[in-house]
């Protein structure tokens, strides 16, 4: 069992991609923001965070680059899951250290084959 975090300000999107997830057997932990997610994450284990781009008070690229710059965090893999669609979110994602980038709405099974070829590769 992987233990992954769910990084959004929209509790039914975090509600959703938590099913998903647990229907794959996996532990999951919510935050509502970047700095939610920072506090929560420090001192555990981690497989994989799935994280929203815009949020309050710190957003999905800021938290990226945080746990990049950080060493507890810095090898954990990071799935940006947002609305923002335009050219170049994709490379900003990819520039603040994002491992893979899903636009919303994700297919229920687009999400779980991310999750299952990451958090797979995590527990290996």
């Amino acid at each position: 069992m992987a233990r992954i975090m769910i990084v959004d300000d929209a509790v039914t999107v975090r509600m959703y991609h938590r099913e998903l997830v647990e229907a794959l057997g996996h532990q999951v932990v919510e935050a509502e923001n970047g700095v939610e997610a920072l506090e929560k994450a420090l001192g555990a284990d981690w497989d994989l965070f799935l994280v929203d781009i815009n949020m309050p008070k710190m957003d999905g690229y800021r938290l990226v680059r945080e746990m990049r710059a950080g060493e507890e965090l810095r090898a954990v893999p990071v799935v940006m899951v947002s609305t923002e669609a335009k050219p170049g979110d994709r490379e900003q994602a990819w520039a603040a250290g994002a491992n893979h980038y899903l636009v919303k709405p994700v297919r229920p099974e687009t999400l779980q084959a991310v999750v299952r070829a990451i958090a797979g590769e995590a527990r290996a």
